[in-house]
């Protein structure tokens, strides 16, 4: 198993518990965790939504995880895009509304890091690939 399949599984590790906390039983977890009320209808919708698209790209890393290495690669891209995307969400929220709780700022310090990582290993392919050539 090469290290970009074991750094989409670890990300699967890591978003699954993240998805699940969000919208499998909002109304418990966001109050606990966020101070979020959850009980309308309309914000326990959002967060359903929020871990269905948080679902739906864990499978697609599963998919690149145990697939070709094309697959891998689409899937670090992928990975990339939505972690930075999910960073600078949090950059501008921090720039505009202030510093939230730690646990998010802890979720935006794992977002910028695991952009990296998939950038260091998306060298590294091609670093081996030009070798190779």
């Amino acid at each position: 198993m090469t290290h970009t399949q074991k750094f989409l599984l670890l990300a699967v590790l890591g978003l699954i518990p993240i998805a699940l906390m969000y919208g499998l039983v909002p109304s418990v977890t966001l109050p606990f965790l966020f101070d979020i009320d959850a009980s309308p209808t309309n914000v326990s919708h959002i967060f359903r939504a929020v871990m269905g698209l948080y679902l739906a790209l864990a499978v697609y890393w599963l998919m690149g995880a145990f697939g070709t290495q094309q697959m891998a690669r689409s899937a670090l891209q992928s990975l990339i895009v939505f972690m930075w995307g999910l960073g600078l969400g949090r950059a501008i929220s921090m720039a505009i509304d202030g510093i939230p709780n730690g646990i998010l700022i802890f979720y935006l310090l794992l977002e910028i890091g695991f952009g990296v990582v998939g950038i260091m290993l998306i060298k590294n392919d091609d670093n081996r690939v030009k070798q190779v050539e």
